[in-house]
């Protein structure tokens, strides 16, 4: 499985949201990576 296509700031910001290390972020599916936005967007709301 390819890394996500993002930058590393992105990626940065992305695992501190989600609370998981960048390795494992950089190479989570992208339809779970989707997921959990989804998720943290409702908890934000």
């Amino acid at each position: 499985m390819r890394p996500l296509p993002i930058s590393a700031d992105t990626a940065v910001k992305l695992s501190e949201a989600l609370n998981v290390p960048v390795e494992q972020l950089m190479h989570m599916p992208q339809h779970i990576l989707l997921a959990k936005l989804a998720e943290l967007e409702k908890k934000e709301n």
